[in-house]
Parts: structure tokens; sequence; C-alpha cells
């Protein structure tokens, strides 16, 4: 058989976010069972991109041979619906869907209509569309027409990492997710604002550049409540796990998420969680592992720290809950493996 795809990514996939992590780790799963692939990328802006670096995008696509497979991330192929319905009968394109592109924070009116109305149609002519989670996947089959046996779920891998060694006399609160309206930092800052009589420190790593004008405010916020001394914005690191290794409980407020692989890292070294009832969240963080409170709600997310910082045998409890979790989530060899079959059948 012969084993070859075109994999298509919009900007930068050395990026540090999850998104870009998963097709990392996708691909080279991949090529470890015999996938040759070919990386093809589309330019930067997406799903927003400029006139000229569509057209160039969807010149690229074009170039690729009649008969292949074109796995595509759906960051881009959610808007190069024209090209997708003139090209589909040619190839077998396959979308990658993290979520659906008008779900992001922010996106309203007539932008989140246009958006909706560009990926129905490009997915409509997909061959098959992986998702990175049930929750995704029942998005993706209400929001737009998708005919469930053309969804395949294939979720997150998580590598090892060794178990929280922070002594907790200063609880030490961990954030991971990029600087973006929709990871709910405000949020955070808010709550923990709120609790400032107690004792805690906290870390927000998470990359500044991809949204200037929420990471700048994110900024300004923190130094408006005072709390420089209390909380560092790390930029990005290279590796995660040491920072959740020093750390005594994860928090992240995000306002949607079509899995969240930051918080299946947390579960994978055992970390206590407060997060949001969004999107895929409630399916990855178990009631054991944590807190989960309403989007928004920064009183019911200050309470939830509040009793991890407070009650050490609560936060024990809930930390043996996460590693529970974390001992059961598949590894990348498991996602890759579930892609490879789907690709087969599609050769």
């Amino acid at each position: 058989m012969n084993r070859r795809l075109t994999f298509a990514y919009p900007g930068d996939l050395n990026l540090k976010t999850g998104g870009y992590a998963y097709d990392r780790e996708l691909i080279a799963g991949l090529r470890a069972l015999g996938w040759e692939i070919d990386l093809l990328a589309l330019g930067d802006g997406f799903p927003s991109p400029s006139g000229e670096t569509l057209r160039l995008a969807e010149e690229k696509l074009s170039s690729v041979s009649d008969g292949e497979l074109l796995v595509i991330d759906g960051l881009a192929f959610g808007v190069l619906d024209g090209w997708a319905v003139a090209n589909h009968d040619r190839l077998g394109i396959i979308a990658l869907v993290h979520h659906p592109l008008a779900l992001e924070t922010g996106i309203a009116g007539d932008a989140r209509d246009a958006l909706l109305a560009s990926e129905r149609d490009a997915l409509a002519v997909a061959r098959h569309v992986v998702v990175t989670s049930n929750a995704t996947a029942r998005e993706v089959a209400t929001l737009f027409g998708v005919d469930p046996t053309r969804i395949t779920t294939a979720l997150p891998g998580t590598k090892n990492g060794r178990p929280s060694t922070s002594n907790g006399i200063v609880p030490h609160i961990l954030a991971v997710g990029t600087l973006i309206e929709r990871k709910g930092h405000d949020i955070l800052v808010d709550a923990l604002k709120s609790i400032e009589h107690l004792e805690w420190r906290t870390s927000i790593v998470g990359s500044r550049t991809l949204d200037p004008v929420t990471s700048l405010s994110l900024e300004k916020r923190i130094a408006e409540h005072d709390l420089q001394s209390r909380i560092t914005l790390c930029g990005e690191v290279e590796d995660t796990r040491s920072l959740m290794a020093d750390a005594d409980i994860f928090a992240l407020a995000s306002r949607y998420e079509g899995y969240g692989m930051v918080f299946a890292e947390a579960l994978a070294q055992g970390l206590p969680i407060v997060a949001c009832r969004a999107g895929a969240i409630p399916e990855v963080v178990p009631e054991e592992a944590g807190f989960l409170v309403a989007v928004d709600d920064v009183t019911a997310f200050a309470q939830a720290l509040e009793t991890l910082i407070l009650d050490p045998k609560m936060r024990a409890l809930k930390a043996e809950g996460s590693a529970r979790a974390g001992q059961k989530l598949p590894g990348w060899e498991e996602t890759a493996q579930a892609v490879s079959k789907l690709l087969e059948t599609l050769k």
C-alpha cells in the first residue's frame, strides 16, 4: 500500500499551542508508522488571511497531485471553502478540526455567521473529518450537518510526567495557555485578586505574541490589581512538565476548548484542577480531579481556588483523583494509530 500524504497547515508549525502540538505529534506518529508525509505551509493570518495569502495557499494546494491524500488543519480549511468545492473530486481531503472556527471567543455577528457558512461548505466536501474530542465531533455534526460516519475522533495523546514535588507551603498555582481571550486569564487574575489575603503565587505560561492586545490588557490588569509580585507572566516555555512538577494547583478559566491538552497534561502529573464547564473540558477533567465552575464566574473560580489553598486534605484528595484519571489517558501512539487506520481505508 502507498502510504503517502500531504499535511497542510497554516502559520508556524513550531508554535507552542495545543493545536500545533497535536499536529506535530500526529505527523511524527504517522511517520513512525511508515507514512511518507510532505509538509505544506499555507502562510500566516488564518483564519483571517489576506487576499494574497489565501490566493497563494490555494495555489499551493492545487499543486497536490490528483488522487493524493491531503490532510488540512481546520484553522485554514474552514476558510478554504471555495477551493475545497472546486478540488474535492480529485483529492482525498481530510479535515483536521480542533474546534469550529466560529466558536473562538470574541467572534460574533456577521463574522461568526461567515465562518459558520464557510466551514460548513468546506466540511461538506471533505472526504472525512478528524476531530480531537467527542465534544467536537458533536459540534461538527450539529453545526455543520456532517454525517457522524464521516467523523473520526482521535484524542490527543499525553506524555507521562513526574508528580508534583512542591511542598505547598506557599501554594503554587499554574496556568498554561496562549494569551488570547478564549483562555480566560483575565478571570483567573480577577479571582486571584479576590483572594489576595491568602498565601499563593501564580505562574501564567503561554505565548504573548499571537494576540498582543489581549497580552497587554492582561499585563495592565495585573498591575492595576497590584499583583505583579505574585503573578508571573512566563511567556512560552519549552516543556511545561517541569513547571507542573513544581505546582500545587492547575487553574485555567478557558471559555471554550475543543479538547484541552493542558488539562490532560495536568492530570498526567496529578495536579488538582480548577476550570470551567466549557466545550470538551468536562469530558477531560472528571469531578474527582478538581472543580469545574460556570464560564466567566469570577466568584466561583475564586472559591474553588480558596478551597484548594486552605484545605490541604481536599487538595490531596483531588490530586489523587487527578492522577487516577491521568493514568487512563491515551498516548500519542494511539492517536497516530487511530488516524493511520482511517487513512488506510481512504486510499
